[in-house]
């Protein structure tokens, strides 16, 4: 059987049609002032993918994900969050979904005067009314879960590594065991190592918590490593949408250059038409 780039099958791959749509955006405008960001765009987010967003330097990524957690103001569209349209939920509702997502943001945003563990509890004070005990041990799960040792619980953000710091903001995002997690930029700032380990998390968070994925990113490793599609965003709208092997075929300009030209990976010709990715390189 023919496998995708990231080793999954093509049928698991394909399969995501037919999956239940958990986001969906639709016929979205985003202006600031005369700015038009965003324009008619549409995108569909499917349960359990890890879907990569890309697309040119301020071409509106971030815009797309302010709007989609409701921090940007939209000029039209609709966006729906399992089944609930965003402009018509009550603020029960919207509560109700602002605890089951997750948001990493590009520099971790940790509040510098909270420890690892108080960092990760502010969503549940937030939320939640739970014996402090309770939130201790929950925290100390989610610092053990991404990876982090023990002793990390009582240091500040200043005594941790770039790596720990991207672990400890996706503790703080896993807090409330969401459906979805918006990671944006989760591997800038990190060595190729840190950035394949985490890349290796983020899948086996997905596959043991039933986690869907929607993530920012320009590095072209954690797109053919761990995505199972790709979304491109480009003159205010997505471009084009499948999976790696689409990528590679795709003629538009910006497209052609991301995906294959020179510093994209190399891909032996010989099973380009099959999706396969043998003798990658960077």
């Amino acid at each position: 059987m023919e496998q995708a780039p990231q080793g999954r099958t093509n049928e698991a791959v394909n399969a995501a049609t037919d999956r239940e749509i958990v986001l969906s955006a639709r016929d979205i405008t985003v202006a600031f002032g005369e700015q038009v960001v965003l324009d008619d765009l549409s995108l569909d987010v499917y349960r359990g993918e890890i879907l990569g967003f890309v697309g040119a330097s301020g071409s509106g990524k971030s815009v797309l994900l302010r709007t989609i957690l409701g921090l940007n103001r939209k000029q039209s569209g609709t966006i729906t969050l399992f089944d609930v349209d965003l402009d018509r939920a009550s603020e029960a509702e919207r509560l109700r979904l602002d605890m089951r997502l997750g948001m990493l943001f590009q520099h971790g945003a940790l509040f510098s005067a909270l420890t690892v563990l108080e960092n990760i509890q502010v969503p549940m004070r937030e939320y939640l009314d739970l014996p402090k005990e309770l939130m201790n041990e929950l925290a100390r799960l989610k610092i053990e879960l991404v990876g982090l040792p023990a002793t990390a619980a009582n240091k500040f953000p200043s005594q941790l590594s770039g790596g720990m710091i991207k672990r400890a903001a996706l503790a703080r995002a896993l807090a409330l065991d969401p459906d979805i997690v918006f990671l944006d930029e989760p591997t800038s700032g990190l060595d190729p190592i840190g950035a394949a380990e985490f890349d290796e998390l983020v899948a086996k968070l997905r596959d043991t918590m039933g986690l869907t994925v929607y993530m920012v990113t320009h590095d072209l490793d954690s797109l053919f490593s761990v995505c199972d599609r790709v979304a491109v965003l480009g003159n205010r709208k997505v471009l084009v949408e499948g999976t790696i092997s689409k990528m590679l075929t795709v003629e538009d300009p910006w497209v052609k250059s991301y995906f294959r030209g020179k510093r994209a990976r190399q891909i032996d010709p010989a099973t380009r038409s099959n999706g396969q990715t043998a003798g990658m390189m960077r």
